[in-house]
């Protein structure tokens, strides 16, 4: 929804087709037309959402079910929601990290499928730990695609449970 997000770039660069779908002045449901509309149109398996400061309906997730993944600035549970990572600082907790998630219709409360922890120093500052659990994020995503994509998988209760490799 953020036609100048970096990884619109990126993916432009590697040649992976994009779209941006501005949602500043539109209700959800509108948005969320347009959303599904594209998405369909290139007939996607996997919607991958980063940044994405929205809560999806239940009628789009339901629309993708089990094929929406989205990353966490926090290791859920723990600081759903916004501002994660100062939400995680002023708590005084000694590590954080990033969640990647497969996504329901709460708020950050999907099933778990990979974690990657950061601790937290002394003197860290809410942006200086953010910068860390960035540098993680970049490499919890592409690894939880991976497993999703050449793995078998199932989910129990709020973990997606991995087969063992043969």
């Amino acid at each position: 929804n953020r036609p100048e997000a970096p990884g619109l770039a990126k993916a432009q660069e590697l040649g992976v087709p994009t779209v941006a779908i501005p949602s500043k002045g539109l209700a959800r449901e509108e948005h969320e037309k347009h959303l599904l509309a594209a998405l369909h149109q290139a007939q996607v398996d996997w919607v991958c959402l980063a940044g994405y400061m929205r809560l999806l309906s239940p009628q789009f997730v339901a629309a993708f079910p089990n094929r929406i993944l989205n990353i966490h600035p926090a290791l859920l549970p723990a600081f759903p929601g916004l501002d994660a990572q100062r939400q995680a600082w002023e708590y005084g907790v000694k590590v954080s990290g990033c969640t990647v998630h497969l996504v329901d219709a709460g708020c950050d409360s999907g099933p778990i499928v990979v974690q990657r922890v950061v601790e937290v120093r002394d003197d860290d500052t809410p942006e200086t730990l953010a910068a860390r659990i960035l540098e993680q994020e970049h490499i919890a995503y592409p690894q939880a695609l991976r497993l999703l994509l050449t793995r078998r998988w199932h989910i129990e209760g709020r973990r997606v449970v991995f087969a063992r490799e043969a």
